[in-house]
């Protein structure tokens, strides 16, 4: 067996085990302020965030705006995997030089922030997609990409919802119901601000925006990076990991 592929199948083990974890003590406390503070904010906004989520995730499953290069085919997991290192980094200085123009410039261009990462992210997994061979004119695929999206955002027990949906994929997209009015925004939208709010508060301060908003989505970009890398490493490489002993 091929030396990196068998790294990559125990490496994948591990995080699933990781993923089934119960939620950490600081993930409790963290989920409890959130909540409180979302209590605190006005309907008005809760709205313009659903709002942006619903237009972000009806452009990934009726767009085609997002998709830039047919699937890479005939690559090994290693070179699909280095190819993504290069990937990440470039979209790593994107949302930086985006994070520091929003949080330099003040509270309305804070808010910006918001709908302009979203698109960076989705161009993003779209591009991570192609990498790993699949091909997103497939509606299907570009599903798989949100699910990848919520894996990376949401709370733990609803990761786990995710990733169980996510391991039998095959089986459960031939169930599914092909009326995107069906899907839950505003739930969604919630898990996803629910990892990012105190950190993205700290972008509309004057002074320290601009640090806070290049060090936070830098940071994003490198969670949906791993997120997305083992989410396509399930898909290859599932079949394969279930006798491999950590």
């Amino acid at each position: 067996m091929d030396s990196y592929n068998h790294r990559a199948q125990k490496a994948l083990k591990k995080w699933q085990k990781k993923m089934y974890l119960s939620p950490s003590f600081m993930d409790k406390t963290t989920k409890k302020v959130q909540d409180q503070f979302n209590q605190m904010l006005p309907e008005r906004y809760h709205q313009f965030m659903t709002e942006s989520i619903k237009h972000m995730t009806q452009g990934v499953l009726l767009g085609s705006q997002y998709i830039t290069h047919t699937p890479y085919k005939n690559l090994s997991l290693i070179e699909r995997d280095d190819f993504l290192k290069e990937k990440t980094k470039l979209y790593s200085k994107v949302a930086m030089a985006e994070g520091i123009g929003t949080g330099a410039g003040g509270i309305l261009l804070g808010f910006a922030d918001f709908p302009l990462l979203l698109s960076i992210k989705i161009k993003f997994l779209y591009d991570i997609a192609a990498v790993y061979g699949f091909d997103t004119n497939d509606y299907r695929e570009r599903l798989y990409i949100l699910y990848i999206f919520r894996l990376a955002f949401a709370s733990k027990p609803k990761m786990q919802e995710v990733l169980e949906i996510m391991k039998n994929w095959d089986s459960y997209v031939k169930s599914l119901p092909y009326d995107m009015n069906s899907f839950d925004w505003r739930t969604f939208q919630q898990e996803y601000r629910d990892y990012i709010d105190l950190a993205k508060l700290l972008q509309l301060v004057p002074g320290i925006g601009a640090i806070v908003g290049a060090y936070v989505n830098t940071k994003l970009i490198n969670q949906l990076s791993t997120t997305a890398m083992y989410a396509y490493h399930l898909r290859l490489l599932q079949d394969q990991i279930k006798y491999i002993k950590l």
